[in-house]
Order: C-alpha cells, then sequence, then structure tokens
C-alpha cells in the first residue's frame, strides 16, 4: 500500500493511489507532571506528530523527542525552552491562563482537529494535584477524543481505552484493572486474565474489576456497550 507523505508544518496529505485508504499519522502527545522513564521513547513511533502540553515540552525534550507543536497557557514551562523552541521553527500555538480547558485537553482536541490518532499520551499525572489525575483520565475516555484511540503512558502503567477490544500485553502475573468510565460497560468478556468475564456487566461506581491478573503474555478484553479504561502494570 502507498503511503502518503506528510507536510509537518501543515499536514497536507499527498493522496495514495485511487480506491487506496488513506492512513492517519500517528500523535504522541507530551504532557506535564512527572517525570518519563527514557525507555518510554524506544516504544513510540518513529514517524508520529509530536505535541507538547505546556512544560510536557521539558519531558519532551529529555526523552529526545521534536515537538511538531507546543500549546497550552505556558505558564509552567521554562520561557528559555519555549524560546529554543520557536527558534527552531515548532509552531507554538499560546493560550490564556484563564481558559476553559486544561492544557492536555487543549492538545487532544489539536491532535482530533488535525485527524491524527492513533495517539499516545505520555504523563499528566503529579499526585499532588490529584485533581488533574482524575480529569487526565477522564479525558482519555471521552468520547469526542474516540477517534484518537489513545493509549495513556502514566505512573509506570499502561490505560488502554476499550470501546470494542483491546490487546494487553504484558508479564503472567501483571495487575489489569478493569473500569467502566460514564455509565455501566455490557458484554465485557475477557481472554487470558485470572478471573474470566463472560457477557458481564461492569457498572459505574463498582470495583468488581480492580485487581484481574494476567495469565498469559496477552490478553484480550471486549466490551459490546459502554467504554472501560483497562490499566495494566504492577504485581499483586
Amino acid at each position: 500500500m502507498a503511503v502518503p507523505a506528510i507536510d509537518p508544518q501543515n499536514l497536507t496529505w499527498v493522496m495514495p493511489a485511487e480506491g487506496e485508504p488513506v492512513p492517519r499519522q500517528p500523535v504522541v502527545i507530551v504532557a506535564g507532571g512527572d517525570a518519563a522513564p527514557a525507555s518510554v521513547a524506544e516504544a513510540l513511533p518513529a514517524d508520529a506528530f509530536v505535541i507538547a502540553a505546556d512544560s510536557g515540552l521539558h519531558t519532551a525534550n529529555d526523552l529526545g523527542l521534536r515537538p511538531d507543536l507546543v500549546v497550552g497557557d505556558l505558564d509552567s514551562a521554562d520561557p528559555a525552552a519555549i524560546a529554543a523552541a520557536r527558534d527552531a521553527g515548532v509552531p507554538v500555538e499560546t493560550h490564556p491562563a484563564d481558559k476553559d480547558a486544561t492544557d492536555l485537553e487543549l492538545a487532544l482536541e489539536a491532535a482530533a482537529d488535525r485527524g491524527l490518532g492513533p495517539a499516545v499520551v505520555i504523563g499528566g499525572a503529579s499526585l499532588d494535584r490529584i485533581d488533574h489525575f482524575i480529569a487526565n483520565a477522564l479525558l482519555m475516555a471521552a468520547d469526542r477524543f474516540a477517534t484518537l484511540e489513545p493509549t495513556w503512558l502514566v505512573k509506570g502503567r499502561e490505560v488502554h481505552v476499550v470501546r470494542s477490544e483491546a490487546t494487553i500485553r504484558g508479564t503472567e502475573g501483571d495487575i489489569v484493572t478493569l473500569l467502566p468510565v460514564g455509565g455501566p460497560a455490557r458484554g465485557v468478556r475477557t481472554k487470558g486474565l485470572r478471573w474470566a468475564l463472560d457477557d458481564e456487566t461492569l457498572e459505574a461506581g463498582s470495583t468488581r474489576g480492580v485487581s484481574n491478573v494476567l495469565e498469559r503474555p496477552e490478553a484480550t478484553v471486549s466490551v459490546e456497550s459502554g467504554v472501560l479504561i483497562a490499566i495494566h502494570g504492577g504485581t499483586p
């Protein structure tokens, strides 16, 4: 299949042959908060469009990622780092401090508006701001960002948003927690987890899906209706 070329400045697609699908460009969104381990960069798609959300610019720099866009109110990013990004030709989208969305939400909107995806979101979890942590978890599962198919790498964990089916790869004994968001998740089925679910309903506010365990290196989670977030990582 022919792969379209991309101009990173305006995301102009060069169309493949007639009748062939146009693949999207993956996106990496780097948020502020706790620093990410260097090993994260090794798992990222090489051709991704990189968006830094405010102080996520520092994490992107630490990971060796050159942003294609910086977005936010820029109240926590080092002015010298912002100036260096501008000097390197990186577009900087500045928003007022008195705004109605967090910097991460603005970055997700920028990715969705450009038709990018799937998305890998890095960071966005400083536990001294539990409000941001919970808000960011809800952002991952928001319907308006469904086209981004986000995977959230945070606190050494991998968070998948399950709207139909997801594959979770890891090590036998890893914890996998399934949490419904925005209402019940119906028709939940799992394969490869110690406590299997077979056409079950997980109610919002229930802890039934907490602390399941991988029984083999790969498991699948599917849902017929509703949204789950599957949190993978850690051991009992």
